[in-house]
């Protein structure tokens, strides 16, 4: 004999489904927006690019391989991606899955969110604090692609932090995968400078950011002073997303 549920326990799941419903329409719609931000700004470099009157401010690949050095690029496409994969997870019926309405994200989904978040609400934070107002390397910039970049969609991973529904509640040891990708890209980043032709001045040497170039800020000490600061805030903002998670989870 089948227990009857507490009185409005078997609208729950269908009231949390209108609840997810909604929020992956939002996810979506962000995921689009801030690819079609990524991709404006590309074709705008590109096409600047190939109004270059010398070789090597119209090499495209050294062009599309900068382009996608930019820390600000690798989050939002990361962010974007993971959006898109947790909207369309959230949209399956439960039965697709053998799971309830309610149940959590996947672990590996879950992890991807956190580090799409925390990538997003840094660069939120470096761009509105170091980089506004000064003129990046990539070419003419379209305004609404770079707010779209720097404040929206690090404003919108906040909100999926803060608000979205059927998080899972995350293990501390989290706070280091997301430190993960930030040291790959930094000793990449590094690395390659000194390899690359700057294609707007011909002379060797290129770097997506002005602090991270030894000549803007005083030599590699300087360089290594704002790397750290850096790594700071990724800790504690990432810190701060699985505390979140470990509060709102399951």
């Amino acid at each position: 004999m089948q227990t009857p549920a507490p009185d409005g326990a078997a609208s729950r799941p269908a009231r949390f489904a209108i609840a997810t419903r909604p929020w992956a329409i939002v996810r979506l719609v962000g995921a689009a927006a801030i690819l079609a931000a990524v991709i404006n700004q590309l074709v705008v470099t590109m096409g600047n690019a190939l109004q270059s009157t010398t070789s090597y401010g119209s090499h495209l690949p050294t062009i599309v391989a900068n382009f996608l050095s930019f820390f600000t690029i690798e989050s939002n496409i990361w962010a974007a991606v993971t959006l898109v994969i947790v909207a369309v997870w959230s949209l399956r019926p439960p039965e697709a899955s053998g799971t309830g309405s309610t149940e959590p994200e996947p672990r590996g989904i879950a992890i991807l969110l956190a580090c799409g978040s925390t990538y997003m609400i840094v660069t939120g934070i470096v761009y509105n604090t170091l980089l506004r107002g000064i003129e990046l390397p990539q070419g003419s910039t379209v305004e609404w692609a770079n707010e779209m970049m720097h404040v929206v969609g690090p404003l919108l991973m906040l909100a999926d932090v803060l608000l979205a529904p059927r998080r899972r509640r995350l293990g501390w040891g989290v706070v280091g995968v997301t430190a993960i990708f930030p040291i790959v890209w930094a000793v990449y980043t590094l690395v390659r400078a000194n390899l690359i032709i700057n294609p707007r001045t011909g002379a060797r040497g290129w770097y997506p950011y002005p602090f991270l170039d030894p000549a803007n800020v005083g030599g590699y000490g300087g360089v290594a002073v704002y790397i750290a600061a850096i790594a700071v805030a990724i800790i504690a903002v990432g810190a701060g997303v699985v505390w979140v998670s470990r509060k709102r989870g399951s």
